[in-house]
C-alpha cells in the first residue's frame, strides 16, 4: 500500500517562501515518479510540478510557476520537495503530492495512480 504524507504548507505574505515535503512509504517497483498538483476553490485540480527520475532528472512546471517554484527529489529518503519562492496570492491552493508507475500517468490528474491528503498553502497580500 503506498502512502504519500505532504507537510510544510501555511500561510504566507505575498512574495514570501515555504517548502513543502512529501514522505512516500510502501512502494515496491523500481518504477516511481512523483510531482505537485494543486486545487484552488471552484477550480479543477492543476499539474504544478512533476519530476522525471529515471535517470535525466528532467522537471516540468507550470508556466504560472516556473522561475519561483523548484522540484526535487532525495531518492534515498523516497522524499519529493517543492521550494516555493516569490509566493503570490494566486498559488494560494491545496497542494497535492501525487505518483505513478509510469512518468505518462502523471501529466493527468485523472491518471495519477496515488494522492497524498492535501497541505494547504495560503498567501495573502
Amino acid at each position: 500500500q503506498v502512502h504519500l504524507v505532504e507537510s510544510g504548507g501555511g500561510s504566507v505574505q505575498a512574495g514570501g517562501s515555504l517548502r513543502l515535503s512529501c514522505e512516500a512509504s510502501g512502494y515496491t517497483s523500481s518504477r516511481f515518479y512523483m510531482g505537485w498538483y494543486r486545487q484552488a476553490p471552484g477550480k479543477e485540480r492543476e499539474r504544478v510540478a512533476l519530476i522525471y527520475t529515471g535517470g535525466s532528472g528532467t522537471t516540468y512546471y507550470h508556466e504560472s510557476v516556473e522561475g519561483r517554484f523548484t522540484i526535487s527529489q532525495d531518492n534515498a529518503k523516497m522524499t519529493l520537495y517543492l521550494q516555493m519562492n516569490s509566493l503570490k496570492t494566486e498559488d494560494t491552493a491545496m497542494y497535492y503530492c501525487a505518483a505513478a508507475d509510469e512518468w505518462w500517468l502523471l501529466l493527468v490528474a485523472s491518471s495519477v495512480q496515488y494522492w497524498g491528503q492535501g497541505t494547504q498553502v495560503t498567501v495573502s497580500s
